[in-house]
């Protein structure tokens, strides 16, 4: 099975923009992925999905922002986050859904002044 590792987060400003990492161990050839986030005190929240065929779904909190994408010849997939919010920040998770996936350690972001 596949596993992930998410990098890329980090300190940033509102309205600032940021990029995550999601490296595969193997080839992510016909997967299907998804990217979701935590923060403290809340829910696991869905952030959006990418097709094994690059087709994109995303959370209404997400569209217009923040744009996921994947790179087959890398074996990553990734997450362009902008006009970040300090709402934005979480923990933010990547896995397969096709098959399922354990979740990978996670990255932090945080959205200050």
């Amino acid at each position: 099975q596949v596993q992930f590792v998410e990098s890329g987060g980090g300190l940033v400003q509102p309205g600032g923009s940021l990029r995550l990492s999601c490296a595969a161990s193997g080839s992510i050839f016909g997967i299907s992925m998804e990217w979701h986030r935590q923060a403290p005190g809340k829910p696991r929240e869905w952030i959006g999905t990418i097709t094994s065929g690059g087709t994109t779904l995303y959370a209404n909190s997400a569209k217009g922002r923040f744009t996921i994408s994947r790179d087959n010849v890398k074996n990553t997939m990734y997450l362009q986050m902008n006009s970040l919010k300090p709402e934005d920040t979480a923990v933010y998770y990547c896995r397969s859904i096709t098959p399922i996936s354990g979740w990978g350690q996670g990255t932090q972001v945080t959205v200050s002044s």
